[in-house]
């Protein structure tokens, strides 16, 4: 059964007031797609032609250049129906399964996906706690079965069944990931949050992390300075 979140996961119960992109707040991935490739209404072909080269230039960007080989995998520790199944996975299911290892399934965020089709085997990531009453960092997992596809799309049964989904052209795709260890302490949000609003004013190697820049993805990439940071944080008192 389908166990994971995602679909642009809401943002965690902790974080009410957090901004929210617009790309997963209000609109499909579809939409931003299609207004990603259409010049402004109104332009010219000379217009448009300064528009693509515009949108050309800006893909190329500081972000693009950031190199991540670490991951934050978000999933529901506590009981939540959805199309009549528990989606419920905790950190200690995870450890309750064969060989301490399942796959990842049920992502339908298209960005996620992508993320997800990024890791590579052996790649390292933080399991988190979300939408609970005291999200946060509980383990590290790691990949070992690189992205292929998620059969869950194709189960009617399912709650992340998708109708629009081929199986000779998969849209949704899942990783396997093994348990490695538990974090020394439990690593809430609010913690994290402290130390990314102060390295966004001096510069600190959490200032760009996505779990405050693209909270509603259940799938983020880590840089190393990010992953090195957060880690050392279980060595310190609360």
């Amino acid at each position: 059964p389908s166990r994971k979140r995602d679909k642009g996961a809401v943002a965690d119960k902790k974080e009410p007031d957090a901004k929210i992109a617009k790309t997963e707040e209000g609109s499909s991935d579809k939409e931003e797609e299609e207004k990603s490739t259409k010049p402004p209404a109104g332009s010219s072909k000379s217009g448009w032609k300064n528009w693509k080269k515009t949108k050309e230039s800006d893909s190329g960007g500081e972000e693009s250049k950031i190199t991540y080989c670490h991951w934050l995998l978000k999933s529901e520790p506590e009981s939540r129906l959805e199309k009549g199944v528990d989606v419920k996975f905790s950190i200690d299911d995870l450890k309750a399964q064969p060989n301490q290892t399942t796959f990842w399934d049920g992502v339908r965020n298209y960005q996620a996906r992508n993320f997800l089709r990024a890791m590579k085997l052996g790649q390292q990531a933080f399991f988190y706690h979300s939408n609970c009453k005291e999200p946060g960092i509980v383990g590290i997992v790691k990949i070992v079965k690189e992205a292929y596809p998620d059969h869950t799309q194709f189960d009617q049964k399912d709650p992340h069944y998708d109708s629009s989904s081929r199986k000779e052209n998969p849209k949704w795709s899942m990783v396997d990931v093994q348990f490695v260890r538990m974090t020394k302490r439990f690593i809430p949000l609010s913690e994290i949050k402290a130390h990314h609003l102060a390295h966004k004013a001096d510069g600190g190697p959490l200032k760009n992390m996505m779990l405050f820049t693209r909270q509603r993805l259940s799938i983020q990439p880590l840089t190393q300075e990010e992953f090195d940071f957060v880690l050392s944080l279980e060595e310190e008192k609360p």
